[in-house]
């Protein structure tokens, strides 16, 4: 087990002051090169703030920046707080970001010190330190957090007005105007230039000399008005630029020389430059663009193939959103923004997969329709495309194909324009970019604790444990994988304290990722987000990228935290108490311990203490509350943070375990008979929701606890296996109908005229996953179909022609009669 922790946790046991908050005698220390350390006479350690130990200047050295955040594009204007220059005339700001990147700061009038963020090809947490005496010392540290483009605000950037236009310029009935659009305020200035960049990646690919690089190409206007507004008239640029395809539109303050670095600037989002290209593409699109298809597919033919490195689709759209370890809503075909899925006509959500490839930094991509199913390219341009480049990047960022979103547009987005929208030769993309089928695909196990606490482990258990104090809920030795919690009592009505507990925090840490815990916010039914012991603000982004995870927040009741090994923990707030879930993938069979058991399908075994011993399933709650609190986290390697003095004195100093707490076991207490009635009717037999109505005293909270309860059976639902006989093809000559693959479902098949189909109609998965019947053939002669069209046609021919003489031969008995009609 790797102490992660050992020196903070420690060392704030041995500095902290004995009996509550203070500082030592000399606690002058300054914290100038020295944030982040608990050592010494006074401490810069984020946890300072709340125990009062923090040196004098620690806000001086240890920056707060406002805003926080920007996109990785650069450009963004953010002020130092809490620090003022005496004489800001006479001094300068440099601005350095990850020990190599320098940018020229300044220092306005009323001495606050200003930071441009620079062009980075990289998004997450990056440090920069500052210096005020011209780049001889950077004592000053803070984190800047760069945005993947399109996670930005549209306040913060400028829009192309009908982006597809832009990007279909020059093609049939696409021509005319073009214009784009900002927020004045956004760049404070008279007048503006708009510049266009473009980008490229150059050398071998997946070699040491495969480079990504911005380049300022020339200006679309100089001195212009800063309305907010501009529109011209594209015209092709010299040929010297025609080797850019991809690229954004810079603005920026007239005052900067044109392709300055590093000045506050707002940026479109990138976008093929059809508008650009040359007169041979506005001459012949389709021609131009087949041309670039093919010379796409000779490079992609040269390339290592990635596909075998992606993880499976999962099979249905129930499965892809709650397998939220591995997969996370494609912003591109979203169902909770109104599925508008330009790429993928037909479906209404797309998932990505989190993480990017080991090897390849490549990425899967499933798409579904309204009903579930999986839209597949072998049936339909609108299917998942799995990715050369992740579109979301991948540590360690900076080289090809890892830069977020301009590695993916290069090798996936702007080959589907030549090959899909450019050109009508979409079945060649769609061979070298096959979907993922999901045979293979394997749903996470799911465990939770929610409630008083309750727990369901990951082979299905259920049991209550009322500890106070921290305890391991999961521990993975394949890949270091933590997760520990914090129990407190909670309050009755009256304000008294109940003999039940609930998870107050969570934190968690796979190897040597960073730690993230989620806690209740105190005084607030909302959670607070901790980064390292640090306190994160999600007031500009609510996604962000991490060392070993990335997270994200949904309003100010819902965590979710995605690790490296695809493990997903989502932490909300239920009531008065945090509910948890834990998904693992399979790998993780036969690795777990903790209070959510081992996963390896066998439920005897999941009441197994450190030493090995296993208490058999029947056990009392007394003797479970022995086996959790055998699971009491160590100081040594707790991952939890203790910044206010009451988390010191009652679990930092105190047992992992409080002996002292008496819970309130089953069967101890009753309600009266009204109570009972009001219970039985909101909790029927759920008896997690009864359990808490009598250790709380409060329907609301049994409430909480059933809904929680609730939420983790659906998810289970949700996550249930599901065969699939994979993809089934046409016959040659003929078509199918049906494009569901997975047990059950029937595909038929036709033959086209000409064509008599030999073998079954039908074929239907099966529960073992094969197909009942393979695909038949279509045989050259006529179909039987048509065969007895003919003969059917052929029999009613001469119906119809003895029908006509038996007429005639009536109308001519009858003339006489047909005669005398006026």
């Amino acid at each position: 087990m790797k102490p992660a922790l050992l020196p903070w946790a420690l060392l704030l046991l041995a500095t902290a002051p004995g009996p509550g908050p203070g500082r030592a005698a000399d606690a002058q220390d300054s914290c100038s090169m020295r944030c982040g350390a608990l050592d010494g006479p006074c401490s810069c350690h984020p946890t300072c703030s709340g125990l009062g130990t923090c040196c004098l200047d620690f806000r001086d050295f240890c920056l707060e920046i406002l805003p926080y955040s920007g996109s990785m594009m650069g450009g963004k204007d953010f002020v130092v707080q809490h620090f003022k220059m005496s004489s800001p005339t006479d001094t300068s700001a440099i601005c350095r970001f990850k020990e190599s990147i320098q940018t020229l700061g300044h220092v306005d009038s009323s001495g606050q010190v200003h930071c441009v963020s620079p062009l980075l090809y990289e998004s997450g947490r990056v440090p920069f330190t500052v210096s005020l005496d011209n780049g001889h010392s950077f004592p000053r540290a803070g984190t800047w957090l760069a945005v993947h483009p399109n996670k930005v605000s549209m306040m913060e950037k400028s829009e192309l007005v009908n982006e597809t236009r832009w990007q279909y310029y020059g093609t049939a009935d696409t021509s005319g105007n073009l214009s784009l659009t900002w927020h004045v305020e956004a760049l404070p200035t008279q007048t503006v230039t708009i510049e266009l960049w473009g980008y490229e990646e150059t050398g071998m690919p997946y070699s040491q000399e495969w480079t990504a690089k911005w380049s300022y190409l020339y200006p679309l206007a100089t001195h212009i008005p800063n309305s907010g507004s501009f529109t011209f008239t594209p015209k092709p640029a010299p040929p010297s630029y025609q080797r850019w395809r991809v690229g954004a539109l810079r603005i920026i303050d007239s005052k900067n020389y044109a392709g300055q670095k590093d000045v506050q600037a707002l940026w479109t989002n990138d976008h093929a430059l059809a508008w650009h290209l040359s007169n041979d593409f506005q001459e012949d699109p389709v021609a131009w663009a087949r041309t670039q298809c093919q010379a796409w597919e000779e490079l992609e033919d040269q390339l290592p193939s990635f596909l075998e490195e992606l993880p499976d689709c999962p099979c249905t759209l129930t499965q892809a959103r709650a397998d939220s370890g591995r997969f996370f809503t494609d912003y591109g075909c979203d169902m909770e923004q109104g599925s508008v899925c330009t790429y993928h006509p037909g479906a209404v959500h797309c998932v990505r997969s989190v993480q990017a490839s080991p090897r390849y930094g490549s990425g899967q991509q499933c798409c579904y329709t309204a009903d579930g199913t999986q839209l597949l390219t072998a049936d339909s341009s609108s299917g998942s495309t799995p990715d050369r480049g992740h579109d979301w990047g991948a540590p360690p960022f900076r080289t090809p194909p890892r830069v977020p979103g301009m590695s993916h547009w290069l090798y996936d987005v702007l080959s589907f324009y030549y090959c899909c929208l450019w050109a009508p030769d979409c079945p060649r993309y769609m061979q070298r970019r096959p979907s993922n089928d999901c045979r293979n695909y394997r749903p996470p196990r799911l465990a939770s604790a929610f409630g008083d606490p309750h727990f369901v482990t990951f082979d299905g258990t259920n049991f209550t444990f009322n500890g106070r104090g921290e305890y391991v809920l999961l521990e993975a030795v394949l890949t270091d994988l933590r997760v520990q919690a914090r129990t407190q009592p909670g309050r009755m009505s009256n304000g008294t304290q109940t003999r039940g507990t609930g998870l107050t925090a969570v934190a968690v840490q796979e190897g040597n990722s960073d730690v993230v815990e989620v806690r209740l916010a105190n005084g607030t039914r909302g959670l607070e987000v901790l980064l390292n012991q640090e306190v994160l603000s999600f007031a500009e982004q609510s996604w962000m990228d991490l060392k070993g995870m990335f997270l994200s927040v949904a309003a100010r009741d819902r965590v979710s935290i995605m690790l490296a090994s695809g493990a997903g923990l989502e932490v909300s707030v239920q009531g008065p108490f945090l509910s948890v879930s834990v998904l693992l993938p399979e790998k993780f069979l036969t690795h777990t311990h903790g209070l959510l058991g081992t996963l390896n399908n066998d439920p005897t075994d999941d009441f197994t203490l450190r030493s090995g011993r296993v208490l058999p399933l029947g056990s009392s709650p007394r003797e479970l509350f022995l086996f959790g609190a055998d699971w009491a986290v160590h100081n040594a390697s707790s991952l939890l943070t203790y910044d206010s003095w009451f988390l010191v004195h009652n679990f930092l100093y105190q047992p992992k375990h409080d002996p002292n707490f008496e819970p309130l076991f089953a069967g101890e207490t009753t309600l009266n008979p009204s109570q009972a009635q009001e219970a039985a009717k909101l909790c029927g037999d759920d008896h997690f929701c009864n359990f808490d109505v009598v250790a709380t005293g409060s329907l609301s909270t049994g409430n909480a606890t059933r809904v929680a309860h609730q939420l983790h059976q659906r998810r289970m639902r949700s996550l249930q296996p599901v065969v699939s006989c994979g993809w089934l093809a046409p016959p040659p000559n003929g078509q199918k109908e049906g494009n569901r693959y997975l047990v059950g479902s029937t595909i038929y098949f036709h033959c086209d005229n000409g064509y008599s189909l030999a073998g079954a109609e039908t074929s239907t998965c099966q529960a073992d996953g094969t197909w009942s019947s393979p695909t038949p053939e279509c045989q050259p002669g006529r179909s039987y179909a048509v065969l007895l069209g003919i003969i059917f046609g052929g029999l009613a021919v001469v119906a119809a022609v003895a029908l006509v003489y038996v007429l005639l031969r009536r109308r001519k008995g009858n003339m006489h009669i047909w005669g005398t009609q006026p």
